[in-house]
């Protein structure tokens, strides 16, 4: 973002945001019927978050990583798991298309998520760590099976983009919104694996389990602070606005990851919870 694009005018607060300590090495996390550990240490930090709002319209998916679009929905209640699976997961597949250009479009599911009571509606609380869904490997493992199972006749595709889209549906303003964090100040050689397993029961010490590799899901990416990331937000958000971010790009040359978390906004005393919904999804170029 240039300098005559008006960032230094930009207002940011101060949110905590919660990092990977360093020296964290062993990363797992283990996800039984009703309970989940992770083996990772955390450290909360107090940075300054940019309000993107102002030049909201200058973020590019293939430059910073994000970028905020107006998106309407047909769907009239997003607690309704029926009208996600039959309404909404057509309309993300349809927008991520339209958004990339790709030529075939997988949707892994919605997650509600909820800052208060994260139970109603089988939502999750919001996620507030510093992390990465997918991390490189994950992904490429993931992309791999979900083109597989699919499209099992088609030609082979040439760029995998796991991305989400993610829209708030509670009423403005948030109490907890997403950051997100230029990928043009986070180094290539940053973040750490972080293995999900999903087990009959939790292991009695995490760390130092044996584990059946083949239980492994998938695994994420997390992250030691750093004073170089620069992290923006979008307040206020409304249901008809989403946004995009990539979680993985198999395509380097452009920006291919972001990291992201929610955080408490300070400045705000919402009445009612954010309320939200995610959809992950691979998109396919051939």
């Amino acid at each position: 973002m240039s300098a005559s694009s008006g960032v230094e005018q930009v207002k940011s607060v101060q949110g905590e945001l919660n990092y990977l300590a360093p020296g964290s090495t062993v990363l797992r996390r283990f996800t039984a019927p009703g309970a989940s550990v992770n083996t990772g240490n955390y450290e909360p930090h107090l940075v300054p978050i940019r309000n993107g709002r102002p030049v909201q319209d200058e973020f590019r998916l293939d430059v910073h990583g994000f970028e905020i679009v107006r998106h309407r929905s047909a769907v009239t209640d997003f607690t309704d798991t029926a009208q996600l699976e039959a309404v909404y997961a057509s309309e993300v597949i349809e927008f991520v298309k339209q958004r990339t250009g790709a030529d075939e479009v997988v949707s892994r599911g919605a997650v509600l998520r909820r800052s208060a009571a994260p139970g109603v509606h089988g939502s999750q609380p919001a996620a507030a760590l510093i992390h990465i869904d997918y991390s490189p490997e994950g992904a490429e493992m993931v992309a791999k099976r979900v083109y597989a199972e699919k499209f099992p006749d088609r030609p082979p595709h040439r760029r995998a983009l796991a991305a989400s889209v993610w829209r708030v549906f509670s009423q403005p303003p948030q109490d907890w919104p997403l950051a997100v964090c230029d990928f043009r100040s986070v180094r290539e050689d940053e973040g750490l694996s972080n293995q999900l397993y999903f087990v009959d029961r939790l292991p009695d010490d995490p760390m130092t389990a044996d584990v059946d590799e083949s239980a492994m899901v998938t695994s994420g990416s997390e992250f030691v602070y750093s004073p170089d990331h620069e992290w923006w937000y979008f307040p206020e958000m409304t249901r008809d606005e989403v946004l995009f971010f990539a979680f993985h790009d198999s395509d380097h040359s452009r920006a291919w990851r972001v990291i992201h978390s929610a955080f408490r906004d300070p400045t705000v005393e919402a009445a009612v919870p954010r309320h939200s919904v995610e959809v992950r999804v691979f998109a396919f170029f051939r």
